[in-house]
């Protein structure tokens, strides 16, 4: 007589300890908290996610040098665009002086890149593993000296605080010449050098083609450090003080510790951002963080999609690539003017068509470019039914 037991034990596979084996077929049935916990947790995320990157990467030897610049400096947009949403999607502390912060790190990135004695302020230190991340850290001492009001104010309040910043930095950097270079000057972006190579040069490739993959692998990390942040503790906590603060508190989240702590992060992604893509066009002028660069921030983050990384990455290129579009617009409609001192221009087109945008995704669409995502693939994965 056989014994049922052993043979039934002999037909299971044996699985190493540690590790779980997902049954095929059922490629959202995990028997393991990694798998739950995975980054991509299915197949086709990573094959999806491996061939876009792909793609991205063989745009530097397809595209025109001008498209590529304006790809890469999309992807910068996109880097501030996730700072915005960590505080404001995921810890839900409304924003409007993203544009403060983005100047601070500009500013950074080109004193500490800029020549000894010269004109401006420089420390000559032209490497960009070494201006990158101190642009982040001054911006982010920044925001978490402006944090504490965070702790006191919420809502409109907060939002009208932060606003007050733009106009705060704007007064300043417009009277700091020595820095800025005063309005209507500017002075030399940061320097994009790595270990002695300049990548703001043609060499090898040209120089389009280098800042191109350089600001996607930036991105690339950036993205994944916010996509890890907000599965994290961290990230459970910032989203708990979204939904209800005072929940929050009470089983035992500190929210001046995370408040701070948002703003410190948030700020960081703004300070890198400033110092990347001003380096990519090789000049900062102070006008150019006023309240409407804080505005297209907001846009990029309200129309890519709120509390979603990859929502602020469409919507940062949604943003970028409608530039050019309006740009244009007075070959298109003469009545549009390209001077800014004759109204209608084309920066004023642009400002009405960002709140337009924003007001159209709210009513219509309040996750954004991300909702429409999950919207298409919904109706794929369960085609032809309609549940």
């Amino acid at each position: 007589m056989t014994d049922t037991r052993s043979t039934a034990k002999a037909d299971v596979p044996e699985v190493p300890v540690g590790r779980s084996r997902r049954p095929r077929g059922r490629p959202l049935l995990y028997t393991s908290y990694t798998q739950d916990m995975a980054l991509l947790d299915t197949r086709a995320k990573k094959i999806w996610t491996g061939l876009l990157v792909l793609l991205a990467l063989s745009l530097s030897v397809v595209l025109a040098d001008r498209s590529l610049e304006v790809l890469a400096g999309a992807y910068v947009l996109a880097i501030g665009a996730i700072g915005l949403n960590i505080v404001t999607g995921y810890a839900g502390q409304v924003s409007l002086g993203h544009a403060f912060f983005v100047a601070i790190g500009a500013y950074t990135a080109a004193a500490v890149s800029g020549p000894r004695g010269g004109e401006h302020l420089g420390l000559g230190l032209a490497e960009i593993w070494i201006w990158l991340p101190a642009a982040g850290l001054v911006a982010a001492l920044f925001g978490v000296l402006v944090a504490p009001l965070a702790t006191r104010l919420r809502g409109l309040y907060l939002a009208v605080v932060t606003l007050g910043l733009v106009f705060l930095g704007e007064h300043v950097f417009k009277e700091w010449d020595h820095l800025t270079g005063g309005p209507g000057v500017g002075r030399e972006a940061a320097v994009p050098q790595l270990f002695g190579l300049p990548l703001d040069q043609d060499g090898v490739a040209t120089k389009e083609q280098q800042l191109y993959v350089l600001m996607l692998v930036l991105l690339i990390v950036f993205a994944v450090a916010a996509r890890n942040l907000a599965r994290s503790r961290i990230g459970r906590a910032f989203s708990a003080i979204r939904d209800r603060d005072i929940a929050a508190a009470v089983i035992g989240v500190p929210l001046t510790r995370y408040k701070v702590l948002a703003f410190g992060i948030s700020s960081f992604y703004a300070g890198c951002a400033g110092g990347l893509f001003y380096s990519i066009s090789g000049y900062v002028e102070p006008g150019s963080f006023s309240l409407l660069l804080s505005v297209q921030f907001i846009a990029m983050v309200l129309i890519g999609g709120v509390a979603t990384v990859s929502g602020a990455i469409a919507g940062a290129l949604f943003i970028s690539l409608l530039q050019p579009i309006t740009r244009s617009l007075p070959e298109l409609l003469p009545i549009v003017s390209a001077d800014t001192t004759v109204t209608p221009n084309v920066f004023q087109v642009e400002t009405v068509l960002y709140g337009l945008l924003i007001i159209l995704f709210l009513v219509f669409e309040p996750r954004g470019l991300f909702g429409i995502w999950i919207r298409v693939r919904t109706y794929w994965k369960s085609w032809p039914f309609s549940y």
